[in-house]
């Protein structure tokens, strides 16, 4: 069966957003772009329902449960006001809006946000594909090796170069964005952000990123919790 846990308290980040959100996703530690969704609630104080199913109970429940909400039975899936939220970086941006930030204040602010968050969603498409492939032990290697170093490369080549992107540690200097979530995700869970960066060690304005996220007094809480799985 898949469990059911209540996070947090309600805010007034829950009123800006309508309610309490529930989500629904893959019991995969604190990995994926379910987890993304989970970042941002944790930092903007939003209490949830985080509902996680196993790899193996989710075909049913794709079939039946999921497939009622996302004619695609893709998750994460988040429900909110009797309404169906599907497409978790759509979600992302919308909630952005919504709470009135995390997406930049001037046009080209949002722009540069989705931008960077694009590139983070090419390289997790790609990392997903090599990682979940029947034959990983030669795909994943091989993607380590190949497309992992040009996203790093990418990544840290416009943080350090782009004019909003130099004023501060986020992709918009000062200001924290959806986008710096889908970057430490993605950085996260190629297993990058631990083991004292070492992976990270040619790329420091990436580590100044990761860095800066996991130090806001909301994140870095939850990364101390029981609710941070890995």
């Amino acid at each position: 069966m898949p469990t059911t846990k209540r996070c947090l308290t309600e805010s007034d980040a829950n009123r800006a957003i309508g309610g309490v959100p529930t989500i629904h996703y893959f019991d995969f530690q604190s990995r994926g772009r379910g987890q993304v969704l989970r970042l941002l609630w944790e930092d903007a104080g939003i209490a949830y329902e985080d509902i996680r199913y196993s790899f193996q109970e989710y075909p049913e429940y794709k079939k039946t449960r999921i497939a009622g909400m996302n004619p695609t039975g893709h998750i994460p899936v988040v429900e909110l006001n009797r309404r169906i939220l599907t497409q978790s970086y759509a979600i992302l941006r919308h909630f952005a809006r919504q709470l009135g930030k995390y997406d930049g204040e001037t046009e080209e602010g949002k722009y540069w946000a989705d931008a960077m968050c694009d590139i983070g969603i090419d390289w997790r498409t790609l990392f997903v594909n090599a990682f979940f492939s029947p034959q990983k032990d030669k795909t994943y290697p091989e993607h380590c090796e190949t497309v992992r170093p040009r996203f790093l490369q990418g990544l840290e080549t416009h943080l350090k170069t782009h004019d909003l992107s130099k004023t501060g540690p986020y992709v918009l200097g000062k200001s924290v964005t959806y986008a710096d979530f889908v970057i430490y995700q993605v950085l996260h869970d190629e297993g990058l952000t631990q083991d004292r960066r070492k992976g990270m060690k040619d790329y420091p304005r990436l580590i100044q990123l990761v860095d800066a996220v996991e130090s806001r007094p909301n994140v870095k809480t939850f990364l101390q919790s029981d609710r941070y799985l890995g």
